[in-house]
This record gives C-alpha cells, structure tokens and sequence, in this order.
C-alpha cells in the first residue's frame, strides 16, 4: 500500500512538473516603451500575453544565468537598466527596480555568476560594469572604460574569464581579461584583434567547446570565424563567408549615421545566433529582410553557407530557443513576429506562424523551464 501511495505521489509529481513546464519569449517593443511576452507553444507556435511597461525606447534585453530576472536597457536620458523578476508559472514580469547606466547601450550581458551586468556604447565609445544585487537590482556603474568608435556588443567566453568587445567603427575586437571576484576588466595582451577595414564588426557568440567564436560584420554581411585560444583568451582570424546570396545587389555599408549617404542599397545586417548543438549558425540582415543560414564544421569552425530566407522587415534581433528547434524573429518595420521550425538535418526554416507584436519591436529573449 505504502508503495502504491507512493508511485501515485511521484505520478503527481511528474505530472505537475510537466504542466510548469514551459517556454516565455519576451520582446522588447523600443516605441511603445514595452516588453511582450508569448508563450512558446510546442508546434512553434506563438501565444501572445501580457505587455510590461518600460521606458522609451527599451532596446537590448539580457536574462540572468539563473533565469530568475530580466534586465532591460532604457536607451534614452537618464539612461537605466529596468530589473524585472520572472514567474516561472505565467512568464510574467514583476518590475524589482531600476539603476543607472553610464550610457546608452545597445548591448547588454550578464556575466556567467549573474552579480555584473557588462555593456557596450555605439554612440559613448566606451564599455562598462555594473554590479547586480541578489534581488536583480543594478547598482551604480562600477568601472567605465573608454574604448573606441561604435562598442556594439560584450560578451564573456564560456569560461567567464574573458571578454570581447567589437567596435564597429574601427574593425576591431577588444580583448580583455575578466575578474569574476571582483568584477573587473582589464585590458589583455595584445588589446585588440584588427579586421578588414570597411567590415564594421557587430555582433559575435562562442561554440560550445569554446574553441570559436564567430563574429558578424554590419557592414559586408560576412561572418568571420575566430579561433579562441583557452589559456590566454586571445582571438585568430580563420576565415570569412557572406551571410547573403550570390546574387545580392546590395553593396557594403558605412557606420551609421551617415549624413547625405543614401542607404537603402548599404548591407545591415543585425544579429547571429547558433543552435545549441552547434551545428548551424544564423545572421540577420536588415535591408534585405532575410537571415542567412550556414552548417558549422565542428572540427574547423568553419562555416559552409546554405541560403537565404525572407523575414519579417528590417529584422534587428532574433533567438533560437533553448531546445534549437525553433527560430523567432523581430522586425523593427513590421507589426509581427515570425516563428520557424529548423529542420534538424538540414538547417532550413519553415515558417510555423506570424504573431502581432508591439512598434520597433527588436531584442529577443527566449526562456524555459523544464
């Protein structure tokens, strides 16, 4: 008996374990000041729910490591990062607070402890360090290094220990070395990796094993694998391939603004992501309003281009969910939302549904709990 009690109990269990689980897309709205919130269906579809108030115009949005809280960048003054706690039954946010930023940032990124927020300013030139609290609360900024033209990501490695930096307006990668103790960065030697001039280096992510990283340029489209060496965190140019076709009639870009530059030919492309196991990678690209697709050589890091597919207009930022089953997609143009379904053996998307989202729709995050 006391065995039967006690397989219905672990039944319960189970079975309440699985109607929590679930997966929360959160998009941040820029024009309206607000973060939407839908609910991942498992066909890929999307649920629409609630719209969280934030403030004008809400751009990069970062997810703590323990997925308890998301953080969202206000980028106009006085500049302020909006700290939100996340239900894990109903995905909705509960406003915990907000601190200052030393700047306006289009990027924003937890450190892998979760006790710093790293960011990076396009317009400020410059990156910096805030401390974050138990309760998700950002704290004044802690360290502001001035950099070089357009800082437009930061990102640590897998080990926590470095961190990168591209700058879009010097074609350069910023090296440091990162104190998790204390918070800290400092410059590594040498500094910085130089790129092809005219690139316009944006966005980037690391493999897996740690052994890559793969960074997408603004201004050609182009990909550009880097090997990451584990002992001294220091990058090596490998190779670069086109995120567009072969026939595109786009030409490269400039840094943006661009004052008298007509710029509706100028490739800009946006944002990369890859899949959780490593094997495809994928890169926005705004004029086009496509997301270019690439199967990942494990081995070499090398990247082997496989198509283009249209998407919603002017796509800034998207996210792969943490199962890589499925693509979503923001269009900083556009009323919707696009999902895809990735298909596992080849990479190609196809579309599971267009959802009604908010105006400049454009960061991504995608959370589960299981």
């Amino acid at each position: 008996m006391k065995l039967l009690k006690a397989a219905i109990a672990a039944a319960f269990f189970s079975y309440g374990q699985t109607m929590l689980a679930a997966t929360y897309v959160y998009v941040s709205n820029a024009e309206d000041g607000e973060i939407g919130l839908y609910t991942l269906q498992p066909d890929g579809s999307l649920q629409p729910g609630q719209r969280f108030k934030a403030g004008k115009p809400v751009m990069p949005l970062a997810v703590s490591p323990d997925k308890r809280y998301l953080v969202a960048a206000v980028r106009a003054k006085p500049f302020s990062a909006w700290t939100y706690s996340i239900d894990r039954a109903t995905g909705a946010l509960k406003p915990v607070g907000t601190g200052p930023l030393a700047e306006s940032f289009p990027y924003i990124a937890f450190d892998r402890t979760g006790r710093y927020l790293l960011g990076a300013s396009y317009g400020g030139n410059l990156v910096s360090v805030n401390p974050v609290a138990s309760d998700g609360r950002v704290g004044e900024p802690m360290q502001v290094i001035p950099t070089a033209r357009n800082a437009h990501a930061i990102r640590t490695d897998n080990t926590n220990r470095f961190v990168f930096v591209p700058h879009l307006g010097t074609d350069q990668v910023f090296q440091f070395v990162f104190d998790e103790k204390t918070g800290r960065l400092g410059a590594n030697t040498p500094p910085l990796v130089q790129l092809k001039a005219g690139s316009g280096p944006r966005h980037l992510v690391t493999s897996s094993d740690n052994r890559f990283v793969y960074l997408l340029n603004e201004l050609t489209a182009t990909v550009t694998t880097l090997s990451l060496d584990p002992k001294t965190g220091l990058l090596t140019e490998l190779a670069s391939v086109s995120a567009l076709p072969a026939d595109t009639k786009l030409a490269p870009g400039a840094p943006r603004p661009s004052p008298g530059r007509n710029v509706d030919n100028d490739i800009w492309a946006s944002d990369l992501h890859l899949t959780p196991d490593g094997r495809f990678l994928y890169a926005a690209e705004r004029t086009s309003s496509s997301l270019g697709a690439f199967r990942v050589d494990p081995a070499s890091g090398r990247l082997a281009y496989l198509g283009s597919t249209p998407t919603e207009k002017q796509p800034r930022g998207f996210r792969i969910d943490p199962a890589g089953r499925f693509i979503i997609v923001s269009g900083e143009k556009s009323d919707t939302l696009s999902s895809y379904a990735i298909d596992a053996s080849s990479g190609a998307l196809k579309l599971v549904g267009r959802y009604p989202t908010g105006k400049g729709s454009n960061w991504v995050e995608v959370v589960s709990f299981d």
